[in-house]
């Protein structure tokens, strides 16, 4: 399973470029301190998942640590993408994938 989890973090990084939303300049420090779900009041869910999800479960998997036995971000992705004008569907089913990965593990 940890094979799949690194191939779907691949996928969504791809995804998020694909999406223009790959930033090359990482959040402030004050930024990613939040505290907030999702950091959910200093970034936009691409950033969160770009500096936050995809580096914390990428080390988790390579440092071998146990992983969540519960995601549920496709949520809300389905939800930031409802108030875009983007086409978040390639991403969303990432991000479900993941969930059922993790949700089942």
């Amino acid at each position: 399973m940890r094979t799949q989890l690194l191939q779907a973090l691949a996928d969504i990084e791809h995804e998020l470029k694909i999406l223009d939303e790959w930033d090359s300049t990482p959040p402030s420090a004050e930024a990613l301190a939040s505290t907030q779900p999702f950091c959910i009041d200093t970034l936009r869910l691409p950033q969160w998942l770009q500096f936050i999800f995809l580096p914390r479960l990428h080390m988790m998997i390579i440092h071998e640590q146990p992983l969540p036995k519960k995601c549920g971000i496709a949520p809300i992705a389905e939800e930031y993408f409802r108030h875009t004008s983007q086409n978040g569907q390639a991403l969303i089913n990432l991000l479900t994938h993941i969930d059922e990965l993790l949700s089942h593990s």
